[in-house]
């Protein structure tokens, strides 16, 4: 139990308007401040100062990434419970909580009409862009280790891209489904797929943000260097995770953490790679756990490092 000060002073930062408010936004998902004053219409200085009150207090997290800071609920200790029953007994149909769930979608939804807009400019040479910055072959044969050798019935690649993903696991699955929002890049997916004459897997138009239930479930899911363009990671995996069948793995590469801004600002990143940390969190609240996790760091000085994890079904495994 928290001590009468700390109680105390928990319920003084929660009990405001805004931080209530602050505190719903960030039970739907991870933000930053600046999606928070677009959706809550204050001002940056006003905002970051309810943040600061609701961290000291225990109530958020603050993860620093780079020139920016991206704010959740806390994920344990006395202050993560009372944010949550907080949020439980706030009203739904109140007129602010339903003004600022619409403002928070239309703030997710220009961020993926940017990303989309990002993508079908750079599809052509999008396998050219990865390779300039990751050791591309020692994770795809990382990737295919992953697996273990077994063959699956049905292996889901979300956001699925050139296909490439697709075309590298060919031999391990019996019903490949390649998920993607980009129509252009679809396109250059179903040309790859034709050309290397892989008949058991498709591509979908699809939000992998919001997934269709019918596509799955499946015994495989990959999420191939597409974390880093969500602003909530975590929601995107718990969203994945409900096409996972009991007993399933996900394979995600990403990012380790890092510094390269212009990421942010040219390519269309919101997160500037994914700690360690995070992945355990995001994977623990999806009832998942890191089972294995391996680095490749870049050869080139000042290059990113990329992380291979594979996460498994907790439930399945006790």
């Amino acid at each position: 139990m928290a001590d009468l000060e700390q109680l105390v002073g928990a319920l003084k930062a929660a009990g405001e308007d805004t931080r209530l408010r602050l505190l719903a936004l960030l039970a739907d998902g991870d933000h930053s401040v600046k999606d928070l004053t677009e959706i809550l219409k204050q001002s940056q200085p006003r905002v970051s100062r309810h943040l600061k009150l609701l961290a000291d207090a225990g109530l958020i997290e603050r993860n620093a990434e780079g020139a920016w800071a991206y704010y959740g609920p806390a994920q344990e200790g006395e202050g993560a419970a009372l944010a949550r029953w907080l949020v439980r007994r706030l009203d739904p149909d109140d007129p602010d909580r339903r003004r600022d769930i619409e403002r928070q979608n239309d703030v997710r939804a220009g961020q993926q009409a940017r990303a989309a807009e990002y993508f079908a400019r750079v599809a052509d040479g999008w396998d050219l862009l990865k390779r300039l910055h990751v050791p591309e072959e020692a994770v795809e044969a990382a990737v295919v280790a992953a697996l273990g050798g077994r063959k699956v019935d049905t292996l889901i690649d979300l956001g699925t891209g050139t296909g490439r993903m697709l075309e590298v696991l060919r031999e391990f699955y019996g019903r490949g489904i390649g998920i993607d929002s980009s129509r252009e890049m679809l396109a250059v997916a179903r040309a790859r797929l034709a050309s290397a004459g892989i008949a058991n897997a498709q591509v979908r138009l699809g939000d992998i943000g919001d997934v269709d239930l019918n596509a799955g479930p499946a015994d495989v899911i990959v999420i191939h260097q597409v974390m880093h363009y969500f602003d909530d990671p975590g929601r995107m995996l718990a969203q994945a995770r409900r096409l996972l069948k009991p007993g399933g793995d996900m394979v995600i590469v990403d990012f380790a953490p890092h510094d390269l801004e212009f990421l942010r600002t040219d390519h269309a990143h919101r997160r500037l790679g994914l700690s360690e940390a995070q992945m355990s969190a995001w994977a623990g609240a999806a009832g998942l756990f890191v089972a294995e996790r391996h680095e490749f760091p870049s050869a080139r000085e000042g290059g990113l490092t990329v992380c291979l994890w594979r996460l498994s079904d907790k439930t399945a495994n006790g």
